[in-house]
Parts: C-alpha cells; sequence; structure tokens
C-alpha cells in the first residue's frame, strides 16, 4: 500500500537526490514551481524532460537511464497512464544501479497496480500527493 501517514511521508521526503520526471521549463506550471521549491529548500533537483536543454540551472536528461547521478526518489508529474512505463523505468534502474528508494505520484496522478510492483522491489511509494504540501506540513 502507499505510505500515507505522515512518518511514511516523512521518510520518502528525507530521499536526496530528486529525480523529477515530467519537470517542465514553464514557470506557473505545478511541474515546475514544485521542483524550485525543493530546489530553494535545499533538495538536488534532477530534471528529466525530453524536451528540455536545461531546467532550473541543470542539465535535463531525457530519461532515468540517461541520469548520471544517484536518485534517491522519482517524483512524477506525468499522466496516470503514464505512470507503468515510468515504474518499468524505475525497477529497470533500480536493478542496474541499485539506487532509486522511492517513487512519489504528484496530486491527482495514481497507478496502484504500477506502485505495488515498485513496492513488491522494497521501494517506497505514495500517490495524488503533492511533495511540496508535504515538506512544508511535515518538514520545513
Amino acid at each position: 500500500m502507499p505510505v500515507t501517514d505522515d512518518d511514511g511521508l516523512r521518510e520518502l521526503l528525507s530521499m536526496d537526490p530528486v529525480a523529477v520526471v515530467g519537470c517542465s521549463s514553464t514557470p506557473g506550471k505545478a511541474a515546475h514551481d514544485i521542483p524550485k521549491y525543493l530546489q530553494e529548500h535545499g533538495y538536488e533537483v534532477i530534471p528529466v524532460n525530453p524536451y528540455a536543454d536545461e531546467i532550473l540551472g541543470r542539465e535535463a536528461y531525457d530519461s532515468l537511464a540517461d541520469v548520471e547521478e544517484e536518485i534517491a526518489l522519482v517524483d512524477v508529474f506525468r499522466p496516470s497512464d503514464e505512470v507503468a512505463g515510468i515504474v518499468d523505468d524505475v525497477l529497470t534502474r533500480r536493478e542496474d544501479r541499485g539506487d532509486v528508494e522511492g517513487v512519489w505520484l504528484q496530486l491527482g496522478i495514481t497507478d496502484d497496480d504500477a506502485l505495488a510492483r515498485a513496492e513488491d522491489a522494497g521501494l517506497l511509494t505514495t500517490q495524488d500527493r503533492c511533495m511540496k504540501v508535504e515538506h512544508g506540513r511535515l518538514v520545513a
């Protein structure tokens, strides 16, 4: 089951660096403003967006597989119907590099089956929650 309690959310929020799949280069969009907030609060944010070269002063990667740095948490800003494929990428990366510990699906994004697969592989997950809101409530 995806994490819903404050202790589990705090554990997810302690994971850093954060790869943001669907990170946007457009200010005013949640997929830009929330990663910016995280960056301003000390997180190493790694943007993943195949249509951008740079976001928030960082190189944007085309895919999770292309990210050279270590990833602790994958934060997803893509439609729910894309989550299964993203979790596949996470599980492949975890198998190859052993570095992803958690998956966070932002507000309005859910996929119980995909998250169950991630949890079966030992990852901590949550869905349909805003990382900025939970950070402000539990950590800041």
